[in-house]
């Protein structure tokens, strides 16, 4: 499943996403940014990248048009230096939205079925591993063990002075996570990262593979 069909995927389940827009060229690109307002991000679309970041294919907090015409030109080259065959479909302008990354996923087990997995998100999922699991359904009292049983949850709570994020927003997207692994056939979906603040749980990528 491709990235515009993963977004309207976990969209219809009602988990947010980023405001944003492909864009195929540089005009594009400034047209949309001044719509949406800077900061933004870029990020690259091809079927061929599953990991952006591993090819130089994000450019975060992007303040003006110029530094937006620098980093597209920057993502293009990366990405052919570094994966010359992928075929692009453009590249994704976002809002830049500030706060904790959180990592929500499913897949399913070959022995107990749909499954879901929760923790911290972008590369902390990798270096930490640090991510709580269950078999679905879960249910809201299931989904909040799953939030307050990764080690990192103090900072999901606010250390140092720091608000918390919106925990109760972030057991719902769980809850509709789990849904989407009960209802669609699907075998792994990532939406990594999500972005977690004091206002709202909101999904800048999402992998879906079908």
């Amino acid at each position: 499943m491709d990235f515009i069909e993963s977004k309207k995927l976990i969209e219809k389940y009602g988990i947010k996403f980023v405001k944003g827009k492909l864009v195929k060229n540089k005009k594009e690109l400034i047209s949309t940014a001044k719509k949406l307002g800077y900061p933004i991000t870029l990020k690259i679309i091809s079927k061929d990248i599953s990991h952006k970041s591993d090819v130089g294919g994000v450019q975060l907090d992007i303040q003006n048009e110029k530094e937006a015409l620098q980093k597209y030109n920057l993502i293009i080259k990366n990405v052919k230096k570094k994966k010359p065959k992928a075929v692009i479909q453009g590249i994704f302008v976002q809002q830049f939205i500030e706060g904790k990354q959180i990592i929500v996923g499913g897949k399913i087990d070959q022995q107990f079925g749909p499954t879901i997995l929760f923790g911290l998100g972008g590369i902390f999922v990798e270096l930490m591993k640090d991510v709580s699991l269950r078999i679905c359904p879960i249910n809201h009292e299931e989904a909040k063990e799953m939030i307050s049983e990764i080690k990192g949850y103090p900072i999901l709570k606010g250390i140092r002075g720091e608000k918390s994020i919106n925990l109760k927003e972030l057991e719902y997207v769980l809850i509709k996570v789990n849904n989407l692994m009960m209802k669609e056939k699907i075998k792994e979906i990532d939406i990594n990262p999500l972005i977690a603040n004091e206002k709202e749980v909101i999904a800048v990528d999402v992998r879906v593979i079908d």
